[in-house]
């Protein structure tokens, strides 16, 4: 019996730098996407020839029009596949069998709809972009499902696509990618699944290079745009639970990791950097009273409130 057609969909913009480790890493995949389709925010860089010359298509868009929501939704209708992997730019799958595992995961039980891997740091990450990789992506996988909420709460709904696959009749029965978010397009996705029967593969043997050393303004501004979704898409903390509890977690979890790498004077800069996540995810609950012009200053994604 044939396996599932697979599409492979990454959105880029000026991400050649990433690609003397990305395509090496897809080329050793022991599972082969039949279709690989890029989408280019007019890149200024050498990304469209890269990726044309791997013999991707390539399909170049307006920077201006971009939407982590709606992009990925318009990707998911240029393809003709059973299953959508997804990738960013900077994710790059790891082992020879990352893809194969994630589709297994994807078809371990009847009604998964989207499976997401293990995001590991990349070799140079310090020790904030690792604790935050192994709080987020433990060693052991984990199949979520609406029963699972009470103990889970909103984690129940986490999911990353920027490592992850989707089974294509799941998602279009779940009403697809939101047209306009301005991120955590997969939280999303992810609880409309689970609200309509489906479940949510952790698969930990599924492994992606990914992480990031942010700055605290950074961190601000990234939190700004989370509280913003959370805010509103309130229906998830309805459903699920609100993200108060599991931050409190993860900031003790933290400071353990910068005390048992024996960078305890790192502690003062942690505590500022949680500070202004808090901060920046407060303030983007609030943005509704706040002007257009410093949405756009404070936020990760400015070219969401151009669009605005």
């Amino acid at each position: 019996m044939a396996g599932p057609r697979v599409a492979l969909v990454i959105p880029v913009r000026n991400g050649e730098p990433y690609l003397a480790r990305m395509l090496p890493a897809l080329r050793a995949q022991s599972l082969q996407p039949d279709e690989i389709l890029v989408v280019d925010s007019a890149s200024r860089d050498g990304s469209v020839a890269g990726w044309r010359g791997f013999g991707a298509r390539v399909e170049v868009i307006d920077p201006a029009i971009f939407n982590h929501g709606g992009t990925r939704g318009w990707a998911a209708g240029q393809v003709n596949a059973d299953v959508l992997i997804y990738l960013t730019q900077d994710a790059v799958p790891v082992p020879p069998d990352a893809f194969a595992n994630l589709v297994a995961g994807l078809y371990a039980a009847d009604d998964v709809g989207v499976a997401y891997g293990r995001q590991i740091p990349h070799p140079d990450a310090g020790v904030l972009a690792r604790h935050a990789r192994a709080f987020n992506y433990p060693a052991q996988g984990r199949i979520k499902r609406m029963g699972d909420a009470a103990e889970l709460g909103i984690k129940t709904c986490f999911s990353s696509d920027a490592f992850c696959a989707y089974r294509a009749d799941a998602l279009a029965a779940a009403g697809g990618f939101p047209a306009d978010v301005i991120g955590s397009e997969d939280a999303h996705v992810a609880g409309r699944m689970l609200l309509k029967g489906y479940a949510v593969n952790y698969v930990a043997d599924a492994q992606a290079w990914h992480s990031h050393d942010y700055s605290i303004a950074e961190e601000f501004r990234r939190y700004f745009d989370i509280g913003v979704f959370y805010s509103r898409e309130a229906w998830i903390g309805e459903r699920f639970g609100k993200a108060g509890g599991e931050g409190g977690r993860f900031v003790r979890s933290e400071l353990a990791a910068l005390l048992q790498a024996r960078q305890a004077l790192r502690i003062p800069g942690a505590v500022a950097r949680s500070a202004a996540k808090l901060i920046g995810y407060r303030l983007g609950h609030m943005e509704s009273s706040l002007p257009l012009g410093i949405k756009r200053r404070v936020s990760m994604f400015p070219g969401y409130w151009r669009q605005q």
